[in-house]
C-alpha cells in the first residue's frame, strides 16, 4: 500500500464540508423574507394581497382537510382526486341543466304572459286553478 496523503484528505472534507453547508446557509442568507418581498409590492399589489389572504387561507386549509380525508382511504390519493373531479364536474352539468331548465321555463311564462296581454285576457300572476 502506499503512504496516505492526509493533507490532501483535509482538503477534500473542508471544501465538501464548504459545498454542503455553505451552500445552504448561503441561500438563506440572501433569500428575503416574506415580509421583505411584501414590502416591495406597489401599495395596489398589497392592497389586492391582502384582501384575498381569506380567501387563499381558506382555499389551502379546504385542501388539507380532502387530502386529510383521502388519505384514510385504501385507494392512491390520485385516483380518489380523479373520481371527486368527475362527480363535481357531473354534479356542475346537472345544476347548468336545472338552471337552463328554469330560465326556459321562465321563458315560456313570460311569452304566455304576452300573448295573453294582446289576447286581453287577464294575466295569470303564478296562481293556476283557483
Amino acid at each position: 500500500m502506499g503512504k496516505v496523503n492526509w493533507w490532501l484528505w483535509t482538503k477534500m472534507l473542508v471544501a465538501g464540508g464548504g459545498v454542503i453547508w455553505g451552500g445552504p446557509a448561503l441561500v438563506r442568507y440572501l433569500q428575503p423574507t416574506d415580509e421583505e418581498l411584501f414590502q416591495k409590492y406597489n401599495p395596489e399589489l398589497q392592497k389586492r394581497s391582502l384582501e384575498r389572504r381569506y380567501e387563499r387561507e381558506k382555499e389551502f386549509d379546504d385542501f388539507v382537510v380532502k387530502l386529510k380525508e383521502q388519505a384514510k382511504s385504501d385507494k392512491p390519493i390520485w385516483i380518489l382526486q380523479a373520481e371527486e373531479e368527475k362527480a363535481s364536474a357531473t354534479n356542475m352539468a346537472r345544476q347548468q341543466k336545472l338552471a337552463e331548465s328554469l330560465r326556459l321555463a321562465e321563458e315560456v311564462k313570460a311569452r304566455r304572459e304576452a300573448m295573453r296581454k294582446e289576447a286581453g285576457l287577464p294575466v295569470d300572476s303564478g296562481k293556476q286553478g283557483k
